[in-house]
């Protein structure tokens, strides 16, 4: 992207978007529609379409309704029970990456959250701050990227 969110607001894009999601949107894409809702065969194994949709909505979640008060009626159970096409799923992140890209350009790192975070965070760096909600969205793309590579070898191993 040629317009700058400010030395903060791009570098967030870098970690959250350009490291992460759209990484993770590729992996996917490899996959193919063949592949991306197929689960790996280890107990509480998720699928990668299953794991990107629910980055799309952990992201949103935490960016909209608990950093900025914009409630986005986030169904979290339904996360891990979705399936669709590698095209369905590249819609969902590319809306994901259009709101993020807006609102890091509106969000204050060093500014209350708006929102309430859930009462698991309550108390913690990450409920009580824009820069630790951030911070565990990171933490979360990282974890669930690792997730995601793993999926991707084991799909494309398994049967070998």
């Amino acid at each position: 992207m040629t317009d700058s969110l400010g030395p903060l607001g791009d570098e967030w894009w870098w970690f959250l978007a350009d490291r992460h999601l759209d990484r993770m949107l590729a992996i996917a894409a490899d996959l193919g529609d063949q592949l991306v809702n197929a689960q790996p065969s280890l107990p509480g194994a998720n699928s990668a379409y299953r794991l990107v949709f629910h980055c799309c909505g952990m992201l949103e979640w935490w960016t909209r309704e608990a950093v900025l008060g914009v409630g986005v009626g986030r169904d979290r159970d339904a996360e891990f029970t979705s399936t669709g096409t590698v095209a369905q799923l590249a819609a969902r992140v590319d809306g994901v990456r259009r709101q993020l890209r807006a609102d890091l350009a509106v969000i204050d790192l060093d500014g209350p959250l708006r929102g309430d975070p859930s009462d698991h965070y309550k108390g913690t760096p990450i409920g009580s701050s824009t820069r630790g909600v951030l911070l565990h969205v990171l933490e979360e793309l990282a974890q669930h990227h690792g997730h995601l590579e793993i999926t991707r070898d084991l799909l494309t191993t398994q049967g070998r």
